[in-house]
């Protein structure tokens, strides 16, 4: 557990593990430019549009009066914050570095840059629909943890599936496209921890990368710290008040035959303050198979991309990681 970052109260320096090369820390300079803000309480046709177009546009955007309560939200943003607050010995049996066990405490994920560290610490939890007996699998600390994760996932997926049957309306799929084994694999949740970084120039807490979901939903942090790629440059995302993030992934770049973009993202750090955040990801069953849709293809535009069940997906997804970080 000597790993995790926050079990040292604070740091005077960045170890090596954690140095970037300079080109991975190319500063955000798009301050101009902000995510797209739908109001989910607007006319049916006006947010299935403008949902489409921010997809189109930038791959990201925040969704407001969408129908998951302050308190739910509150509630998630508190107990996750008493799980990092537990004393060590108390969170030792959630603590794991096999990526392949489904509820654990990591430290320190690696994407495109060989061995190098992000400066981060996570939880992560998966969870079934119904939810039934996954929540037996997650922490039993602190007392409200598995009330409060189930509660939040099932209305921030319900939100999720609302956005994606939005979507399906705007590009003329049928309405329950995305229902089904398409988007009925286990929910997984990631509640990110950011600790203060001494040196913020050096490190990232999360390196540039896309999801491999069908779609994300961010609960974010009202400390900044979330960049977007755009025309080759970085957004900093201005977080709204009681607003999620979405993003879509690989999976809904596939299906909509690259209508739809899967884009890079990163977190940067700071020195001042803790930062927290929740990802809701949505993704497929692991024997979906997953291609473009027959509305994305034509003699004219043939198809982008190669139709793979989801587990092939990540073999290969978790592959080209490998590759490009030996290169």
């Amino acid at each position: 557990m000597e790993n995790l970052l926050h079990s040292t109260r604070s740091h005077t320096t960045v170890p090596s593990c954690f140095v970037l090369p300079s080109r991975h820390l190319k500063p955000a300079t798009y301050a101009a430019v902000s995510l797209p803000i739908i109001d989910l309480s607007c006319s049916h046709d006006e947010v299935s549009r403008a949902i489409l177009d921010a997809g189109k546009d930038f791959g990201f955007f925040q969704v407001v009066n969408h129908g998951v309560s302050e308190e739910a939200m509150r509630d998630m943003e508190a107990v996750c914050k008493e799980f990092f607050q537990l004393p060590m010995a108390e969170k030792a049996d959630t603590y794991s570095e096999d990526a392949k066990r489904a509820n654990r405490l990591f430290s320190g994920t690696v994407f495109k840059t060989g061995n190098v560290r992000c400066w981060r610490d996570c939880l992560s939890l998966s969870c079934s629909f119904p939810v039934g007996d996954s929540a037996k699998e997650w922490p039993d600390k602190p007392h409200r943890l598995r009330e409060v994760v189930e509660k939040f996932t099932v209305l921030t997926r319900g939100l999720g599936m609302e956005i994606l049957r939005l979507l399906c309306e705007a590009m003329g799929l049928r309405h329950d496209y995305f229902e089904g084994d398409i988007s009925g694999g286990n929910v997984i949740l990631h509640v990110n921890h950011y600790p203060p970084c001494p040196d913020p120039s050096l490190t990232l807490g999360l390196h540039p990368h896309c999801d491999r979901t069908i779609i994300t939903l961010l609960l974010p942090s009202m400390v900044p710290g979330l960049e977007v790629a755009y025309k080759g440059d970085w957004i900093k995302v201005e977080a709204l008040p009681n607003a999620f993030v979405v993003n879509f992934g690989s999976q809904m770049e596939v299906v909509t035959n690259g209508l739809l973009k899967s884009i890079e993202h990163r977190v940067t750090t700071n020195s001042a303050a803790v930062r927290m955040t929740v990802a809701t990801f949505i993704r497929p069953t692991a024997d979906c198979v997953v291609g473009p849709a027959e509305n994305f293809v034509s003699e004219d535009n043939p198809p982008r991309y190669r139709t793979l069940a989801f587990h092939e997906f990540e073999r290969v997804y978790e592959q080209n990681l490998k590759n490009v970080g030996k290169a």
